[in-house]
């Protein structure tokens, strides 16, 4: 008998919801694109902790990756700290990009209201919804990874696990494109 493999309805709807995030993200930076014609636009400086903020973010991927093939191979304590350092991370990269956008002000560079610049409104806007995806992504992680504490339960399912793995490297990746993105449209 061919049957063919059918794909969860959980990561069916995280594949959704990955395509819509995209064009909403592809929209706004297109949109930047075009608005960067204006006569007033200036150009915008990444402050230099978005670099550690990204390579958090980029180990965390890593941490998580690791966390995955250690559950398979029901290697708890292991997976517990690794999927627990991934949420971490997590939170290191929302704090990092705090101080990032808080270092603006330092530089005396509004980025809403009355004086600032569109160009560092976008990079706030855009950078805040990716922040809420990542915030999103870590309150998963500790759902998850409190669950894993559970030891009354020997619920060996992958399930939960890869779809928040596959977000989370998904959260990763959009940084990696949005920090690109920013640091050569100037």
């Amino acid at each position: 008998m061919n049957e063919q493999k059918k794909i969860h309805p959980y990561k069916f709807t995280l594949w959704i919801a990955i395509g819509s995030i995209l064009m909403m993200f592809a929209g706004l930076t297109s949109a930047y694109i075009v608005k960067r014609n204006m006569a007033n636009w200036s150009l915008v400086e990444m402050p230099s902790i978005f670099w550690v903020s990204t390579f958090s973010i980029l180990t965390s991927s890593i941490t998580i990756y690791f966390a995955k093939k250690l559950f398979v191979q029901r290697k708890m304590l292991e997976y517990r700290l690794l999927f627990g350092l991934t949420a971490l991370l997590g939170v290191l990269f929302l704090i990092l990009q705090i101080v990032g956008f808080f270092s603006y002000k330092s530089l005396d560079i509004k980025l809403i209201g009355a004086g600032s610049n569109a160009s560092y409104s976008f990079l706030l806007a855009i950078a805040l919804l990716h922040g809420v995806h990542v915030l999103g992504g870590v309150i998963a992680l500790i759902v998850v990874f409190l669950k894993g504490l559970n030891n009354s339960s020997r619920n060996y399912s992958t399930v939960p696990i890869d779809v928040v793995s596959i977000y989370w490297h998904f959260v990763d990746l959009l940084w990696i494109y949005l920090f690109v993105f920013f640091s050569i449209m100037k």
